[in-house]
């Protein structure tokens, strides 16, 4: 998958509140080590039993960003320049599926978006995310 984004033009502004914010888009491309928060509504295991259930209220997981290499290691031909790891290499936290889209946040600014990942919380598959520094100008 070359891009995994896509951006909303609203009409009338938000509401900001408890429940709404906004978060800033990123001044440069985040550092490997930095811890960021990922939140979603997505299944909170991998193997869950089927029918799956969904969460009532909003999930996070703090997740560090891994380098390119350790990225490359994990996933090799399907890694792009517009792609990033995040996640722990011995698995247990991470995005899962219905989490597509939901913020990585890092220092209060965007640096990812979930994108695609193999399983949840998986040894050395981290999760992957839209690299958005490489879309702001």
């Amino acid at each position: 998958m070359r891009f995994d984004l896509i951006f909303e033009l609203i009409f009338s502004p938000a509401t900001l509140n408890s429940y709404v914010s906004s978060v800033a888009l990123p001044t440069k491309c985040g550092t490997a080590g930095t811890m960021c928060q990922v939140s979603g509504w997505g299944v909170p295991c991998s193997l869950c039993s089927v029918p799956v259930r969904y969460p009532d209220t909003l999930q996070y997981v703090e997740v560090p960003l891994l380098t390119g290499n350790t990225c490359l290691e994990a996933y090799f031909f399907q890694m792009t320049e517009n792609m990033i790891c995040a996640g722990f290499m011995e698995g247990g936290k991470d995005s899962c599926q219905g989490d597509s889209g939901a913020p990585l946040v890092c220092d209060g600014e965007l640096q990812g978006v979930v994108s695609w990942l193999h399983g949840c919380a998986l040894r050395k598959k981290p999760g992957v995310y839209t690299k958005v520094c490489n879309y702001v100008s």
